[in-house]
């Protein structure tokens, strides 16, 4: 799809609700371990605390708290990959590509251990209009692109761009959307460069009235949307955010 045709697209931006969420900090405890990667950990915990529990978009964020070595409490964001009220149930993958405080929670993880979770505090809920989606992103959204996927049903079609280091880190998804997954490889010592997933980007034909989604580090994201506004995708059709900063903990920026 050409640039001019994007630029005349006329249909107006999907609505985006943004639900609001009691929040109050739960009690967990682990009840499994499992790499489903060598680089992601997937971490499936269990309590009461549970029952009400809520995240209505897949890109939601809950905070996790861990005691930081000078008795403090440090915290992070976390996606929500799955969960059952049910069952009282809470999944959550951990990317182990840096050794901060949470990680390295994650990485001494055993069953019976405990975690305290505050959040998530809302949701953006994407229209349901939405049939077509771009996601792109590194290590930290894989868990929010894969919640997405596994999510959609028949009738949605995904095309997705991820940064891994490798073929070892590619992973699979369950899903009835139609799906197109493409993996861009690159070590991490070059995960603030957008090159790699710039240039499979710069080969998907970008059809009008798709949504695309973005998170990676603040300044990949902000090299890919400037990329994307350049080649003529609507400024409403895109949802960028900047899932960590290079040298700052615990700070994201959204760029709309």
């Amino acid at each position: 799809m050409d640039n001019n045709q994007l630029k005349d697209q006329t249909s107006p931006a999907p609505g985006i609700e943004r639900v609001r969420h009691d929040t109050r900090r739960r009690t967990l405890s682990v009840e499994s371990v499992v790499d489903i990667t060598p680089g992601m950990r997937r971490i499936t915990l269990t309590g009461d605390d549970l029952a009400d529990f809520i995240s209505l978009a897949p890109d939601d964020h809950i905070k996790i708290f861990v005691p930081a070595a000078d008795g403090s409490e440090e915290r992070r964001d976390y996606t929500p990959c799955r969960y059952d009220n049910i069952e009282r149930k809470l999944i959550i993958d951990f990317a182990l590509h840096e050794a901060g405080p949470v990680t390295q929670w994650a990485i001494d993880a055993r069953p019976g251990d405990r975690l305290e979770i505050g959040g998530p505090r809302g949701s953006a809920v994407v229209s349901q209009t939405v049939k077509r989606w771009l996601l792109i992103g590194d290590e930290t959204a894989l868990p929010a692109i894969g919640r997405r996927i596994e999510e959609s049903g028949a009738g949605t079609v995904i095309t997705t761009i991820a940064a891994v280091t490798g073929p070892l880190e590619e992973q699979t998804f369950e899903t009835s959307a139609e799906l197109h997954l493409h993996w861009a490889h690159r070590p991490l010592s070059q995960a603030t460069d957008a090159a790699a997933l710039l240039k499979l980007l710069s080969t998907v034909d970008i059809q009008p009235e798709t949504f695309i989604w973005v998170a990676a580090e603040a300044s990949v994201t902000r090299d890919i949307r400037a990329y994307l506004l350049e080649r003529g995708c609507p400024l409403g059709w895109i949802k960028a955010s900047g899932y960590w900063v290079f040298g700052k903990a615990d700070t994201t920026e959204k760029f709309g």
